[in-house]
């Protein structure tokens, strides 16, 4: 049974503009769901609503099986971090930390013992006298993850809560943003755009793409068996292979170049576009495509190769061992194991 539901959830803007569009999603209790879409898709409209924070123009939110939809935001047991930190200025870090925990009427030593552990957690622990204004946005945002973690509420609600972090401190925080959440079992709503984040922490990824939900699934699922081409383009860094071509029966003709495809299987007749992951494309002297590097990123444990074909550009999988050379003749082998078609008009998934 979902704990958060949201049915049919809907937010448009004075004027016309329509942010979400009819979102149906449950979420169960214990669950971190992120969800995921590029800035303007509607994600952090519709944490807004569920935070109290936006009146939806129509739809129904559902916590525990109470209807939630219109009532006071402090009135919804909900913890929320925003992107912008929205601390107490006045307060110091550790006043700043503990001050849901006075909210909730906990004993002064034992919510400033709290705001202690949780600051050494966090390794807040020599900021703990310091106001806001003294601390980097960095160690602001920490500071404010600390305060929403402080009591555990009946939903965590975070928008995009480590982007002001570097790299190293946003991968440290996301395994301690998990493991708080699997301790304390708080069903956790989770917005960004930034896909390592949502591949580290989901148990379910939820696509968004203008107010609508496009995907929703665990990470692999939503990885390897996109269900239209915005998910096969967006997720993965980089997205998708993505080529033009024609399924004759058992064969798939690329667009552009002599090359074709053999499946065991019949693929119904028509234009197709195929995709593959650059994991299911090889280096080799020769293949189904030949062409010519454009690209070769190092990635410290692997390589990308962008090779410029008749088909189109490709991006290949390789090692670290044999780089590629700028305007190098290359060969391309796929693995069919990961081909992915979809329908060019309507951008689906033909299964």
């Amino acid at each position: 049974m979902s704990f958060l539901q949201l049915e049919k959830l809907r937010k448009v803007w004075p004027g016309g503009a329509v942010a979400v569009n009819g979102v149906e999603l449950a979420v169960a209790r214990g669950e971190f769901v992120v969800l995921l879409g590029p800035s303007g898709c509607g994600k952090t409209t519709t944490l807004r609503m569920v935070a109290g924070l936006e009146l939806p123009s129509g739809g129904t939110i559902r916590l525990d099986g109470r209807d939630i939809t219109r009532l006071p935001a402090s009135e919804r047991d909900i913890g929320m971090v925003f992107q912008f930190y929205a601390l107490y200025p006045h307060l110091t870090v550790a006043e700043n930390i503990a001050f849901p925990l006075e909210c909730a009427g906990v004993p002064r030593a034992e919510r400033l013992a709290l705001a202690r552990a949780l600051a050494e957690r966090l390794e807040l622990t020599a900021l703990l006298e310091r106001r806001p204004r003294a601390l980097s946005g960095g160690d602001q945002q920490r500071v404010a993850l600390a305060r929403a973690m402080a009591r555990k509420p009946a939903v965590w609600l975070m928008d995009e809560p480590l982007g002001t972090l570097d790299s190293a401190r946003r991968a440290e925080m996301c395994d301690f943003l998990r493991a708080q959440q699997l301790e304390h079992g708080v069903a956790t709503v989770y917005v960004t755009h930034d896909q390592d984040e949502a591949m580290r922490l989901a148990d379910r990824i939820v696509v968004m793409s203008a107010g609508e939900i496009l995907q929703v699934g665990p990470p692999h699922e939503v990885y390897d068996e996109p269900a239209g081409l915005f998910v096969a383009r967006f997720v993965g860094s980089p997205g998708m292979n993505l080529l033009e071509a024609r399924s004759t029966g058992r064969a798939l003709e690329l667009a552009g170049a002599r090359a074709a495809l053999h499946f065991a299987r019949e693929v119904a007749p028509g234009n197709v576009v195929l995709g593959l992951r650059p994991e299911y494309v090889r280096l080799a002297a020769s293949g189904v495509l030949t062409g010519r590097v454009a690209l070769d990123a190092f990635m410290g444990s692997h390589r990308y190769v962008h090779v410029e074909t008749p088909a189109g550009r490709v991006v290949a999988l390789a090692s670290i061992d044999a780089p590629s050379a700028q305007g190098e003749q290359v060969g391309l082998e796929f693995d069919l194991r990961g081909v992915r078609l979809f329908d060019p008009a309507s951008g689906s998934r033909i299964a």
